[in-house]
């Protein structure tokens, strides 16, 4: 029930752009389950949009380890590279 509860308000937090709240939500959802995958697609999807791209891919790949047919998580590890890609880009340049 508090599992319900907090992917609730994680996803809600979502939907007003607040990410890291969001995170912190669904970092406590996986205390109670670490099982459930959605929450890791989830949480994947807040850290791209905070940039942190390399905690986006390992919630990726913890899913695909899973699930090795999770089409979220193979869409937003790809993003979360891209990320990481663009990153190492620009700071090779300074």
């Amino acid at each position: 029930e508090k599992f319900k509860t907090l992917k609730s308000e994680g996803n809600d937090f979502v939907k007003e752009g607040k990410y890291e709240e969001a995170v912190n939500k669904y970092s406590e959802c996986l205390k109670l389950n670490a099982k459930e995958c959605t929450i890791y697609t989830n949480r994947a999807l807040c850290y791209l949009k905070l940039y942190k791209y390399e905690e986006a891919k390992q919630d990726c790949d913890h899913v695909l380890q899973i699930e090795d047919s999770n089409t979220k998580a193979f869409y937003r590890r790809a993003l979360a590279y891209k990320g990481l890609q663009v990153r190492k880009k620009n700071t090779a340049g300074i």
